[in-house]
Parts: C-alpha cells; structure tokens; sequence
C-alpha cells in the first residue's frame, strides 16, 4: 500500500473515532442534564422595606447584601421605599440600606427553600437622631422624670401573627393576650365620670338651645351647648353644635379639639383622626400625638400609632403617655420593648396603679412570673379597695407552672376586704389550691371548698366556682356530686368546654358511656370554635417587628 493510501485510512479512521467519542459525550450530557437540573438549587428572593424613623418610605436607597466570601449585591428602593433580591441560594446574608449619610443597623437574614424568609424593613437614621430627639423635648410635667432613657429599639414594621408559639403553656400564652387586652381597658385614678341626670342638668340644656335660637350664628353659644353634651358623654348630640361652632369660627383650637374627641366618642374615628391632622399641622402637642395614636390605632395602622406615642412621650413624659406607649407594644406583642417602657413609666410614676399592673402584664407575657406577681402586689397594696391589680394576679397564678410570690396573702385580703365579691372567694380558693396541689390536706381543701360554695352562693352564674366544685368532688370520686357541679357550670356557661369534658369523664366513670360520649363531642365542637376564634383575633392583631439599635434584628418576641 502507498503512503499515500496509508495516510488517508489513518484519517478516516481517526474521523471515525472521534464522531463515536463525541456521540459517547453527547449522550452522557443528555443523560446528565435533567440529573443536574434536579440537583440545582432553589432560588429564593429576599424582599423588603426601607423606611425613616417617622415610618414613611425611602425611596432610592442602596440597600446592600453580604455574604461571607462574596460581593456585596447592592439594589435601589423604589418610590415605595421597596427592595428585592431574587434568584438567591439557601444561606446566611446581612442586609443594610444607606442613603445620604444616614444608615440602617446590619440586619442578619437565613434564607432557605424551607423557610422562606418575611419581608425585612430597615430603617435608616442617623446615629445622633435620638440626642437630637430628646434635646427637642419640652420640659416635663410636675413629678415627672425627663425622657432620659433612650429607647434601645425601633418599630420597623409590622407582620401577621399567626401560627404563634410563646412562653410556656398555651394555658399561659391566652391568659397573657387576655390580660393584654385587659390592660387597655385600665383607667387613671379618679377617672370616672357619672353622666348628670338632675332636673338642674335639663333646665341648663333648655337655656343653651334657646341661646342658640336667638342667635344661631354665635360662637359661644353653639360651643356651650356642644360643651354641655360632651361633658355628659352625649357625643352625637355634641356634634351638631361643635360643628356649627367650627363652621362659625375654624380658628378656634380648644372647640376644634372637643369636636374631634365627639367624633372619636361616637366613633367616627376617620372624622377624629382629619381634625388631629389639622390641629397637628398648626402646634405640635404631646395630647394631640397620643390621640393621633388613640385613631391609628382604631383606624388599623398601628406602626403609625406606635410612632405617634412615642413621640407623644418625648414632648411629654407623664404617665398617660407612658402608659398608652406601653400598653401600645404590649398589644402588638413586642414584649421586651413594652416593659422597658414601663418600668420607665414605673420609675416615673412609681404610685400609678395601672402603670405598675400593665409592666406586671407585660413581664408575665415574657414568663418573668415572679417579678410579674411582685409588681402586680405592688400594684394593689397603693389601693387595696382597687379589684383590678387582684384579677390579674389571681389569673397569672392560675396561669403560672408554680405558685407566685405574694399573691396568696394579697387575694387573702382581697377576700376578706370584699367578702361580697364572688370573684374574690373564687380566686382565693383557686390560689390557697394551688400551693397545696400536691398534698391537699383535708383541712386546707375544706377551706377551698367553703370559698367556692361562697362564690357560687353570691352569684349563682359563676360558671368557675361550680367547675372547680366539681372537679374537687371527683378526686374524692364522688362522680354523682361532681356531675351535679359540672351541670351546672355548664348551665352557667355553655361554652365552657372544660366542663363538658370532665362531665364526660365522670359519665365514664359511672357507667354512662353513651353520655359520656356526647359530652367528649360537645367539648370537642367548642374547643374548635373557640380555637377558631383565637386564631381570627390573632390574625387581627399586627406584631410588631423589631429593629434593636444595638445589635442585628433578631426573630420576633411571642
């Protein structure tokens, strides 16, 4: 063969071999590709708001993302003050927004498939802001401390509370939002107002509406009226007068401020709420920024509410202030926070009552049980007659793994000051119990049980006495007297779903399957309504998300 031939069948066979090689390759990589595609990560997106300290958004801002090792991703805040990352790995990122010399605190976010994250807001300041904040403060009211004690926090936004854990039992976590929205209800010393019905009360209303008939275009004549109405808690008879005396004169702060607490008091809080703004916008006033809370609040924006009270504290630390301040975080579940502002308000105010009652709420939502029993004691030894600090301490001992300090020698007193109260029997006998749980001497249960006849016996619908009747009778296995208990707290309160599930199991006990069985569907029902219930409130209520000026933002509070 020639060399020629040689060479051109060398190259025909190496022609050769190379197309079944890369047919070996391209098969390989057509086998290997849907292999890799199922192994690729998942691509998550971190998203985002960037706000100031007044809560308004940002926008233009750089928000940067870090990663250990790489470079920082950095992304623009729309005009909405809103930033997203997309297409990221599972992982550990530290996320922070600038914008003109002012920048946010480093917030650290794990994403992952499993957990995709929430939403992050981040809130850009400068670091001087809050010396800047407190030198603007007027001076205090009388006995009131300055506004010293920066906060250590800022409220950047708020998020849906669902799904909620907490702080030892879910027995202690409903007794906690209870008294949360127990503690919103608690009014300053001395606040009651009893509407006048005297003849003398008539007579007056019958000469301030003829003073309006012989001169209806007169200011003080038609602000009198009004007065005299919203003095007596009339708030729709209050309007039409204050209104027209609004229309007479829109100058006139003090008869444009009742105007908007009558529309706030018959509730037409949008009417309110665009009144404050006027007010707000010609005098800044410590008043008019609680109320302007009071509105958000009502009105369903509670991260404005909370920066309004907040504001409203620093023009003017007293105690209402403080309190609705508090009592504000407390409700969104930004526990930590809210009792640093109480004990603050506390340390202000240290003979307010319900001050005192609402940080014994909030340190009782953290699980500091026995510091919450201690300031709630506190609370009822400035005014023992007060029934209010004794509810909420005999709650959280019911509540509570173990019994509290102080609390049983306080309900003792509070049983002996108001023998008449069947919550005050009740709530004794529920504490004396407690501490003896374990051994019940029968001495010790003889007084429980005496406590609650007496609390059944004042008030014959007190569907917890007989409960507890109930179940004391069935530990000495006296099944016929405790279902006889059981019946009748349920005939008390139906809904009591404890109660038909101890019927149930005293039925059991005697033989009464049948019946048994349809008390265990019936607790059954009621428990799932009523879970039902909680979760709605609970989706209600905003929680508020937390940035701590000192260190990254953490997972939220229960």
């Amino acid at each position: 063969m020639s060399h020629n031939k040689l060479q051109h069948s060398s190259e025909t066979m190496n022609r050769c071999c190379l197309r079944f090689v890369l047919l070996i390759v391209a098969a390989f990589i057509s086998m290997s590709i849907p292999a890799a595609v199922a192994q690729q990560p998942h691509k998550i997106e971190i998203r985002g708001n960037v706000i100031d300290s007044t809560g308004k958004p940002v926008s233009g801002a750089s928000v940067h993302l870090g990663q250990q090792g790489s470079p920082d991703v950095v992304a623009t805040t729309t005009p909405e003050g809103v930033f997203a990352f997309p297409d990221l790995q599972d992982g550990t990122y530290l996320i922070k927004a600038e914008k003109n010399g002012l920048r946010s605190r480093v917030v650290t976010c794990t994403a992952s498939a499993r957990a995709i994250p929430e939403p992050i807001n981040l809130v850009i300041e400068a670091s001087d802001v809050a010396h800047a904040n407190a030198g603007a403060s007027s001076p205090s009211s009388a006995g009131a401390m300055a506004f010293a004690d920066q906060p250590n926090f800022t409220v950047a936004g708020v998020t849906d509370w669902t799904a909620v854990g907490g702080h030892g039992s879910d027995a202690s976590l409903r007794t906690s939002e209870a008294l949360t929205r127990e503690t919103l209800t608690l009014k300053p010393e001395g606040s009651t107002h009893t509407p006048s019905t005297s003849s003398g009360s008539a007579n007056i209303e019958g000469k301030l509406r003829a003073a309006i008939a012989s001169a209806p275009q007169s200011f003080e004549a038609n602000h009198q009226l009004g007065e005299f109405y919203f003095k007596d808690s009339k708030f729709r008879e209050a309007i039409p007068p204050l209104q027209a005396a609004y229309q007479i004169d829109p100058a006139n702060r003090g008869n444009e401020y009742d105007l908007a607490l009558a529309y706030k008091g018959a509730g037409d809080f949008a009417q309110a709420r665009d009144h404050i703004q006027k007010l707000l916008a010609a005098s800044d006033s410590a008043d008019l920024h609680r109320l302007m809370g009071e509105l958000d609040e009502t009105l369903g924006d509670p991260l404005a509410a909370v920066h309004e009270e907040e504001q409203a504290v620093r023009l003017d630390p007293s105690e209402e202030n403080y309190f609705a301040w508090g009592s504000e975080l407390l409700l969104h579940r930004a526990v930590w926070q809210a009792a640093a502002i109480l004990r603050n308000g506390v340390k202000a105010y240290p003979k307010s009552a319900r001050m005192l009652t609402a940080l014994g709420t909030a340190l009782f939502a953290g699980a500091l049980y026995d510091e919450a029993a201690l300031r709630l004691c506190d609370a009822s030894d400035l005014n023992p007659a007060d029934p209010e600090p004794y509810i909420f301490m005999g709650k959280i001992e019911m509540a509570a793994p173990a019994p509290l300090p102080c609390v049983e020698q306080k309900l003792a007193r509070f049983a002996q000051q108001q023998p008449g109260s069947a919550l005050a029997n009740y709530l004794y006998a529920m504490a004396i119990w407690k501490r003896q749980e374990q051994l019940s001497p029968p001495d010790v249960m003889q007084q429980v049980e005496t406590l609650l006849t007496k609390a059944v016996t004042i008030d014959t619908q007190c569907s917890d006495a007989y409960l507890q009747l109930g179940i004391l009778y069935s530990t000495r296995r006296a099944f016929d007297k405790a279902i006889s208990f059981y019946k009748k707290a349920i005939e008390a309160n139906p809904q009591l779903g404890e109660a038909h599930y101890r019927l149930g199991v005293a039925y059991d006990r005697t033989g009464e399957a049948a019946k048994a069985q349809q008390e265990f569907q019936l607790h059954d029902e009621i428990e799932k309504s009523q879970a039902a219930d909680i979760e709605r409130q609970r989706r209600e209520v905003k929680q508020f998300l937390v940035v701590l000026q000192k260190q990254p933002a953490g997972p939220p509070v229960h």
